[in-house]
């Protein structure tokens, strides 16, 4: 990979064209391989490159393959803490697209001044829950007010925007979107994430799956639970650990970053620490799914949940709550199971599993079956032909 970084180069590469291309400029914060949405945003430039649309991106970072003939305008600035940086990247972000900007405009939600063709949604701040993962009065206070700050500078940028594309990344966020802003109903559709079909395929990592467990001393019939992402309190995570005081034959992996200290000390009084597998924050993830059985998830609030989607597409069944995103591909008794946020609910699912192999083997199939509609290649043509329409001058928003 390749951090582009310097605001003055141009396109990475050769730019290929074609009769239907256009250009276009996506801002964002932040654009590379670690967190979701920063993977999504790659994978859909990378998939316009492809797709012979020239693209130029107005972000803090970027970090995409080298030559992939991009051009990146850098908006110099702090990273954290949000409070000093949302701000300094709204002005100083507005000022580089103003000056820099190419073609339909999409940005992603409220995070400049500028009007846009497209504002790409990727959470609605009016409903998404801010659950701190640390119990300090000072650190509730900062969430609390970086979420007064997020739902205030969302409702002006939605206004201001009224007449662009709302792109939302699943049906639950659209619906989320017109329940509270209605006037925008109209303009409002939904573009669903990808996931990499190719990347994920179940079978293909099969070798580094094998040397991972040996890595972290998990037998080769050991049954292991895979949990991925941040925000542990939110994603349920406690509950997981409680779960498998509950359910013996299986192990957890955990990957993301949070407040490891406090999850230890948990599964310490449970009893379950030797069978926790504490990852870290992982720049590739599909071996961590190809060395896993099952995928846990009994999170409170989602918009996608790309994880979920990945876990699918490697071929693992889904032990999910029925939140945005994870309603459309899950499908229960089929190719998971839907839990609910109490940890009787998940360590019953995984007793099930454990007690039932082939039917866990074949929920696997059923996984990957039902991730493939949920391509890439699919995510990438229906921006490009939303792109297209723009460029056109035709505004109103395409059917969902």
């Amino acid at each position: 990979m390749a951090v582009l970084s310097d605001p003055e180069r141009t396109a990475v590469g050769e730019t290929p064209s074609g009769e239907d291309s256009c250009e276009v400029t996506i801002v964002a914060h932040d654009i590379g391989p670690v967190g979701g949405m920063e993977r999504v945003l790659s994978e859909l430039i990378l998939g316009l490159r492809e797709r012979g649309e020239q693209v130029t991106v107005i972000a803090r970072t970027c970090e995409l393959p080298a030559g992939s003939g991009v051009r990146f305008h850098r908006v110099r600035g702090p990273g954290r803490p949000f409070l000093l940086a949302y701000p300094w990247f709204l002005l100083a972000g507005s000022l580089a697209v103003a000056r820099r900007a190419r073609g339909v405009l999409q940005v992603t939600g409220g995070i400049v001044l500028n009007r846009a063709d497209v504002v790409s949604v990727h959470y609605c701040h009016q409903v998404g829950p801010a659950n701190p993962s640390r119990s300090s009065l000072l650190y509730r206070a900062n969430i609390r007010l970086v979420g007064i700050v997020k739902r205030l500078s969302e409702r002006a940028a939605f206004h201001r925007n009224r007449d662009a594309v709302f792109a939302c990344v699943s049906e639950g966020v659209a619906e989320e979107v017109r329940e509270h802003y209605p006037r925008l109903a109209p303009h409002v559709i939904a573009i669903h994430n990808g996931v990499d079909l190719e990347r994920f395929e179940p079978g293909r990592w099969r070798e580094q799956a094998s040397s991972l467990r040996g890595e972290l001393g998990i037998g080769e019939q050991q049954l292991v639970a895979l949990f991925v992402g941040g925000e542990w309190e939110r994603k349920g995570l406690r509950l997981v650990v409680e779960a498998l005081a509950q359910a013996p034959e299986w192990m957890l992996a955990v990957a993301g970053g949070g407040d490891r200290s406090h999850f230890e000390q948990l599964a310490g009084s449970l009893g379950v620490q030797e069978r926790i597998r504490w990852l870290g924050v992982q720049r590739e993830v599909a071996p961590l799914y190809a060395m896993a059985d099952a995928f846990v998830l009994p999170t409170s609030y989602e918009t996608f949940s790309l994880a979920t989607f990945e876990a699918a597409a490697s071929g693992l069944p889904l032990l999910a709550t029925p939140v945005n995103g994870v309603r459309e591909l899950l499908q229960p008794g089929v190719n998971g199971v839907f839990i609910d946020r109490r940890a009787e609910s998940v360590s019953q699912a995984l007793g099930e599993l454990s007690a039932d192999r082939p039917r866990m083997l074949e929920m696997g199939r059923a996984a990957r079956r039902a991730s493939l509609r949920f391509s890439w290649e699919n995510t990438v043509e229906r921006h490009h032909e939303l792109y297209r329409r723009l460029a056109k001058g035709q505004r109103a928003a395409p059917a969902s």
